[in-house]
């Protein structure tokens, strides 16, 4: 089966009708049925599944121990997501295993496939959440408490899927199997269309974040309340939207976005009593991301004051900037011939374990530079390709 078919098998789990693409999320059914079709595709290339203490699923080619070479995504998508973003990486580790062993090539080392929990965080909010617990960056009672839109929590999501919460946190024993990580992944964005090249080597992963801006006012009757005697929390809400664009904009280089706003009680003719939204920013380089969060920051209090509104402001997540291994980077240009080097704004889990192992990257020519959007996309023949790179060079780490 190559990485083309494999991904014609899932196209049709978690299609969302409403928005377009698919809605994948941690631990819901479309979710379940991928991880079930992963296991089933695992075994039949003889490879021995076990699903780690934090919902990670892990496929090993020979027996589990030291120094393993570790390749692997995730299968959680963003609410309307396109069908590249996570399951091509995991299609692709399943598709060069079957090469390797179609040339009778058997590994010098432990060797895993690995299928990362949540990564995306369009269900819970906190993205990595798989790889943040294994390698102990995120607490796990926060993890446990984190709520999906309709108020059930990462814990009680977990434990109806068949995982025990009570067992969420750090795993030195399952980290310290890896001994280098390659993640593939669809590129988001239009580098390796400006490139010419079906592939590229990761290089940095921009510092990047999420914060909540909380702003509570007074709820009240839209007709029956006049303009001064108002205290609405949607105007403070909607200059922080229109500030994040200007604010970015004159970094030169960064990016903010407001991507959800809910306003509570959510009625056309009710004034909001709160209104919750969240920003994403992302900006090249040492503290220039959470200085722009600051000066957003600023920027809400005042206008919430002038308002009479109050808000809070909290980070959900952060992680700085990565530069990927320098040896391991070298290693996969000079495996695949000179593919270029490309640095992304996009969050991945190679990115966390960055921090504790030696981990890079490889992505495929997005032709339409569009992700987290149902018009991503990649050619067959560029995802084939991917899939027989990731071969080349996982032959190259494992002898």
């Amino acid at each position: 089966m190559t990485a083309t078919s494999l991904l014609g098998e899932i196209a049709d789990v978690g299609r969302d009708r409403k928005r377009g693409g698919y809605s994948r999320h941690a631990f819901d059914q479309a979710e379940g049925e991928l991880r079930t079709w992963f296991v089933e595709r695992a075994q039949r290339l003889s490879l021995d599944v076990e699903t780690d203490r934090n919902g990670n699923i892990w496929a090993w080619w020979g027996t589990p121990g030291p120094d393993a070479v570790v390749t692997g995504s995730h299968l959680d998508s963003v609410p309307g997501g396109g069908a590249f973003d996570g399951p091509l990486g995991v299609v692709s580790a399943l598709d060069a295993v079957e090469i390797l062993q179609a040339k009778g090539f058997r590994p010098g080392k432990p060797f895993a496939v690995v299928v990362f929990a949540e990564e995306e965080g369009g269900r819970f909010g906190v993205p990595c959440l798989g790889s943040r617990l294994l390698t102990g960056t995120i607490d796990a009672d926060k993890a446990r408490a984190l709520k999906d839109p309709d108020g059930i929590t990462f814990a009680e999501a977990s434990a109806k899927a068949g995982h025990d919460p009570e067992r969420f946190g750090a795993d030195p024993e399952a980290l310290g199997r890896i001994g280098r990580f390659l993640e593939l992944h669809v590129e988001q964005g239009r580098g390796l269309i400006d490139l010419g090249s079906p592939v590229a080597v990761g290089d940095t992963v921009i510092a990047h974040g999420r914060w909540r801006f909380s702003f509570s006012g007074q709820g009240n009757h839209a007709g029956a309340t006049l303009i001064g005697d108002r205290h609405d929390p949607m105007l403070p809400a909607a200059a922080v939207v229109g500030a994040a664009r200007r604010v970015a904009k004159a970094t030169g280089d960064g990016r903010a976005t407001v991507g959800r706003l809910v306003p509570t009680p959510g009625g056309t003719n009710v004034i909001a009593s709160t209104v919750d939204l969240w920003l994403d920013a992302r900006v090249p380089g040492g503290d220039r991301t959470r200085a722009l969060v600051a000066e957003l920051s600023a920027l809400a209090k005042e206008a919430a004051a002038e308002e009479g509104c109050l808000v809070e402001i909290a980070e959900e997540s952060y992680s700085d900037t990565v530069t990927f291994d320098a040896k391991l980077r070298d290693d996969l240009g000079k495996w695949l011939g000179g593919a270029p080097e490309l640095p992304t704004g996009a969050g991945h889990d190679a990115g966390i374990l960055a921090g504790f192992v030696p981990a890079g990257m490889l992505y495929v020519r997005n032709p339409t530079g569009v992700s987290h959007a149902p018009e991503e996309f990649a050619e067959a023949e560029d995802v084939d390709h991917g899939a027989r790179a990731l071969a080349t060079v996982l032959e190259h780490m494992s002898t």
